[in-house]
């Protein structure tokens, strides 16, 4: 147990603290990728890095004033540069943002509009009312978009699409108030930011025997702002210790480590990969275990299955009955598993039982991070592993 709390330490403060934020492109994702690869090929597995093109986007500071006074803003994710003074027209609701003169105007977008982050215009899980809100400040055309944190604490880039080409900043509730209440002021926006075509890459791992695989993988990206210790380098630190541990050979499967590239923007890295496997068609992969969020100090792990037999799905409640730490959640999709369960390929998913405001926050730090929550998941992924072995039914 030792040993393997200081594997998985190691390979937190290497991701965390060494690296940091590593979003998709940048030199610190080239970095990451390095250190999954050196540490899988040592480990004696097959080493594949699927390389592929996506943007590399550099903040490089915002300027917010009202009136000459200077108030924080965070630029949004791949924004472009902007230098504007106008007045602004705020916004709180759909109605509202359809009645709204926009033009020469910097648009602050607050309440019902923004309550989580908008999705990407080519995100497959848009909502008929985002896509809404997106063609109609596309319309209207500000000089830009100030979107309001909804409750005080922390600042979540509100905006986050490189297919959106109207420059934006998020502010706290807090300032966000203080402009509610000031409507009449002037403000100046300015937003350094760069961007050109760069590239990442997903990083696969193969060993074993047997026609058939199992799939273990996690993300190794952040978001911008975030050094990502939930969200996912305990995911990926899991994976690596596995992958330190384990003897492939002792299963009638081969084994697949895959570490995807750019999950939390648009997923393309799972596009690369099943490009790079031939298509939709997985009927070869017989389970899909994914790990993403899961390690919280203040939450138990859970786990969910998703697309598996009655048969397997009972036999994998009883294997939990083991581990009194873990509970059982309902299926969630918003990670790489669901790349795998709906081309009907039955999937785990481990992440943590609450959903926590930590995740893509500038202090998701190894302080939320508990190795021992993490530590659990090595054995009872091997459990599950030999539970395939020998179940006759995992698919529905």
């Amino acid at each position: 147990m030792t040993k393997a709390i200081e594997q998985l330490t190691g390979h937190l403060r290497v991701l965390v603290e060494e690296i940091g934020e590593r979003p998709g492109g940048t030199p610190a994702n080239h970095t990451t990728i390095a250190y999954l690869t050196g540490t899988l090929q040592a480990a004696g597995w097959v080493v594949e890095e699927q390389w592929f093109a996506c943007p590399n986007w550099t903040d490089r500071g915002t300027l917010l004033e009202m009136n000459g006074r200077a108030l924080p803003a965070a630029t949004n994710a791949f924004s472009p540069p902007v230098d504007v003074h106008a007045p602004y027209a705020a916004a709180g609701t759909l109605e509202e943002l359809r009645e709204a003169e926009l033009g020469g105007k910097i648009a602050v977008l607050y309440g019902d509009l923004v309550p989580a982050p908008l999705s990407p215009k080519a995100w497959f899980l848009l909502s008929e009312r985002e896509a809404e809100i997106i063609a109609l400040l596309e319309e209207k055309q500000p000089l830009g978009i100030l979107t309001v944190q909804r409750i005080g604490g922390g600042v979540e880039r509100l905006i986050e699409d490189a297919d959106f080409h109207i420059a934006s900043a998020t502010i706290s509730a807090e300032t966000g108030r203080e402009l509610l209440q000031n409507p009449q002021a002037a403000l100046r926006l300015v937003i350094a930011s760069t961007r050109e075509e760069g590239r990442t890459a997903n990083v696969v791992a193969r060993a074993g025997r047997g026609a058939a695989r199992v799939v273990i993988c996690a993300h190794h990206d952040t978001k911008f702002g975030t050094p990502g210790a939930l969200d996912n380098a305990g995911g990926a630190a899991v994976v690596l210790a596995l992958a330190q541990t384990i003897d492939p050979t002792d299963h009638p499967f081969a084994l697949e480590l895959v570490f995807f590239a750019n999950e939390e923007y648009l997923p393309i890295g799972d596009d690369e990969y099943l490009r790079r496997q031939g298509g939709d068609d997985l009927s070869e992969v017989a389970l899909c275990i994914n790990i993403d969020g899961a390690g919280l100090w203040t939450a138990p792990d859970s786990i969910t299955a998703i697309g598996a037999g009655p048969e397997f799905e009972a036999a994998l409640h009883a294997l939990t009955e083991a581990y009194p730490a873990i509970v059982w959640t309902d299926p969630w999709p918003e990670s790489n598993h669901s790349t795998f369960s709906w081309r009907g390929v039955p999937s785990v998913a481990f992440t943590s039982a609450t959903r926590t405001a930590l995740a893509h926050q500038p202090t998701d730090n190894l302080e939320w991070i508990s190795t021992a929550r993490l530590v659990q998941l090595r054995p009872l992924i091997e459990d599950i592993l030999e539970l395939v072995g020998s179940a006759k039914r995992l698919r529905e």
